[in-house]
């Protein structure tokens, strides 16, 4: 099994850590201390010996920070995770705070007196981030002091050993450009930029540029490493040999110069004795990396990761790759959804058995149709596996503490991905479990409205998803409901689930480009009683016209294939435009998924995509 169901949050144990860690602040003249979720690479999937929020408070999503002053300790979360935080954290140690109403630098400019000395970790904090955290500590006139050793790793006795998961090369066939004419990429980049180098810090990145995968964090393929790309030398990958096999080896030295992990950080010395014009992205390169090149002699030119864009418009490999591999998962999805509808009604049936049978749902039926391509690699992140009130909580995570029974005459909220070497998928479905209410059709059917509205839009070059997302609310908003997390997400090609810099949400996003794969997922959450939410992926498409218009438009192609749930859809809210998409994706499903199912799935395929 890829997903642990052990239970990951003991409330109890946050008061004694506290204790230790301001123990450790006082001996380091230290009154607090800033503790984020994000590891030196300021990746969102972290390894376990970087999971210092975790450990602190007991909190296991995927974003936050806990802050400690003198007399105060707060731990922020966004809307995804109100009411997780409450249940995996002692409140009496830590008090949960919403950045929607309060974000940390406005708590800090309250709460940090002039007798505070708060304490961070340069490695934690991106140089932006940086730069907005003295403003709001010095607010007050108290000090932001770096710290060499990060007293949450002094006191944390029992920190598991950095990761050393092997590295695989990632094949052209999947992969669609090889790494020289990736480099060759990169150095005009540069070039443009008037740089001499460029600092890369995100695993995804190098991983694109370099097509290696690695395993060092969970349900991401990331090798935990750094990079330096030049302008007209062959880049230095820095990562531990351990993880090199000879096949890894031989792929990357014809293209990258190895050196240990560990030289990183003297190697920025080097290259700011050089006088060189370094290119870092000051949204993700850290505070202390600027530091160093500055204080060696570097002069930095802040610009974008030079991969970021071109690792999210995928070319025509990863494309087929993406749909592939969104095939093959509709199908393991579609006969999983079919066993849930023979089972549901039961009984029997909890969030955990859930889990395991979609797991091995994808991996009989990955294998039967692919072979080894399309074995299931990992999932693309644990599978929130929510009944009723479970459902609620936006990024539940099932353990054997929390694991509930499929509620009868209520709702099941299924959110999973899988990752295979030729691409990364994310599904969301809710089920009926035996009969909805009034209620629960009216909230689903304008969450499938915001879908629709994602899914059929048409808009010209230079759209952001900022600009898109109100169509997923509007529905939800003429009936005075809302859902407190973005409507898309970026995902990469057998990497990231979450990959920047595309999304569709309420904040500023990036022009949509084609052959960018997003997710469109509206919800709806009732607090203790269900949740809603409809995911599917698409992939941006090249502009065309449309009939009688004056300039080409994009638009979106749907990746994922799995019947939507038409029981719970109140046909009188929609419109004939919405009807005629739903019955044409159901067709759509029913004809590519339909010839790989046996009778009694194809049977109820055919129940399950009849037209509406």
């Amino acid at each position: 099994m890829f997903q642990s169901f052990d239970d990951v949050a003991n409330p109890s144990l946050g008061p004694g850590r506290l204790k230790l860690l301001r123990a450790e602040l006082a001996r380091q003249g230290l009154t607090g201390f800033i503790v984020p979720r994000a590891d030196e690479h300021q990746g969102e999937y972290v390894p376990p010996s970087a999971e210092r929020l975790g450990w602190l408070t007991g909190f296991t999503g995927s974003a936050g920070t806990a802050v400690l002053t003198a007399s105060e300790t707060a731990i922020f979360v966004d809307g995804r995770y109100t009411l997780q935080v409450r249940a995996q954290v002692d409140t009496t140690a830590f008090t949960p705070v919403g950045i929607e109403d309060m974000p940390v630098l406005d708590w800090l400019k309250a709460h940090a007196g002039p007798e505070d000395r708060i304490g961070y970790d340069p490695m934690l904090h991106t140089m932006s981030g940086l730069a907005r955290l003295q403003e709001a500590v010095l607010a007050n006139g108290a000090a932001l002091v770096p710290v060499a050793v990060n007293p949450v790793d002094a006191v944390w006795s029992d920190r598991p050993a950095a990761p050393v998961g092997p590295v695989t090369v990632q094949p052209l066939e999947f992969a669609g450009e090889d790494v020289a004419s990736k480099l060759q990429r990169l150095a005009k980049t540069l070039a443009a930029k008037s740089a001499n180098a460029a600092i890369l810090t995100q695993p995804d990145s190098i991983a694109w540029a370099f097509n290696m995968r690695g395993s060092d964090v969970p349900h991401t393929p990331l090798a935990l490493s750094y990079a330096i790309l030049f302008a007209t030398a062959k880049p230095i990958l820095f990562i531990n040999p351990t993880k090199l096999d000879a096949t890894a080896r031989e792929h990357l030295s014809a293209h990258v110069d190895l050196r240990p992990f560990d030289a990183f950080l003297p190697a920025l010395d080097e290259l700011g004795a050089t006088g060189a014009s370094v290119m870092v992205d000051p949204v993700w390169v850290s505070a202390a990396i600027a530091t160093r090149l500055t204080a060696a002699g570097a002069s930095l030119i802040e610009a974008d990761d030079p991969c970021r864009q071109p690792k999210a418009t995928k070319n025509a490999a990863e494309l087929a790759g993406a749909r592939a591999s969104h095939l093959r998962d509709g199908v393991a999805v579609t006969r999983f959804l079919a066993w849930f509808d023979a089972n549901s009604t039961q009984g029997t049936l909890d969030e955990i058995a859930v889990c395991k049978a979609l797991e091995q749902f994808r991996a009989e039926t990955g294998v039967r149709m692919d072979g080894e391509r399309g074995k299931l690699l990992d999932l693309s992140f644990s599978t929130i596996s929510g009944a009723g009130p479970n459902g609620a909580i936006v990024h539940y995570r099932v353990s054997a503490a929390t694991n509930r029974k499929v509620d009868q005459d209520s709702l099941f909220l299924l959110d999973s991905g899988a990752q295979y070497r030729d691409g990364t998928t994310d599904i969301t479905r809710t089920l009926c479990v035996g009969t909805p209410s009034a209620e629960m059709r009216d909230r689903f059917t304008r969450v499938l409205k915001g879908t629709l509205a994602i899914a059929s839009a048409r808009f010209p070059k230079g759209t952001t998803g900022h600009q898109l997302d109100v169509l997923a609310r509007i529905s939800l908003w003429s009936a005075g409901l809302d859902y407190d997390h973005g409507t898309g997400h970026g995902i990469g090609s057998y990497l990231a689930v979450h990959e920047g810099p595309q999304n569709i949400s309420k904040r500023a996003s990036v022009a949509l480009e084609p052959g960018m794969i997003i997710s469109d997922e509206p919800g709806y959450y009732k607090t203790g009683a269900w949740g809603i939410r409809i995911e599917n992926l698409v992939i941006v498409t090249p502009p065309e016209m449309i009939e009688g218009g004056d300039r080409p438009m994009l638009g979106f192609e749907t990746l994922t294939l799995v019947p939507i749930d038409r029981r719970l859809i109140e046909s009188s809210l929609l419109t004939r435009a919405e009807v005629n998409w739903i019955n044409a994706y159901h067709a759509r499903v029913a004809a590519m998924i339909g010839p790989y199912l046996d009778a009694t799935e194809t049977a109820w395929l055919n129940t399950a995509t009849a037209p509406l």
